[in-house]
């Protein structure tokens, strides 16, 4: 179940990254895919979509001088995933959500992006849990 639950967001990042650099629509790059991702990275692209200028706006919010277009592309779209993860998906845990992204930055961007990613989420994360239980 983990490695799926990784694989996904691994998936997820590759989805989000391409919807980020082309423009278009999660349906239309659906449909051009000659296998279909996995059901949780489908759901975690459209979760980003279908909530990215609140995500967007959470980012901005904790982007002490970052503008997001600044960020790198990988970075930006991590810290999407895991945004939509953290404020949307309460069953998945605050750690996992980070340490997943972490992960994933550390793989895939910048030296520095693994620091960068945990800093913002680690300060996005507890704002949107404790807005959660306050709110819940």
């Amino acid at each position: 179940m983990v490695r799926t639950r990784r694989d996904a967001r691994e998936r997820a990042l590759s989805l989000c990254y391409e919807l980020d650099v082309r423009g278009n629509c999660l349906d239309d790059l659906l449909v051009e895919l000659p296998v279909a991702p996995a059901p949780y990275a489908v759901e975690l692209a459209r979760g980003v979509e279908d909530h990215h200028d609140e995500i967007d706006a959470i980012i901005t919010k904790f982007a002490d001088r970052w503008s997001i277009d600044r960020m790198p592309v990988i970075d930006r779209n991590l810290l999407r995933i895991a945004v939509f993860e953290l404020g949307w998906q309460p069953e998945i845990p605050l750690g996992v959500a980070i340490s997943e992204a972490v992960d994933l930055a550390k793989r895939y961007s910048t030296d520095d992006s693994g620091r960068f990613v945990n800093g913002m989420l680690g300060r996005i994360g507890e704002h949107l849990r404790n807005e959660t239980q306050t709110t819940g």
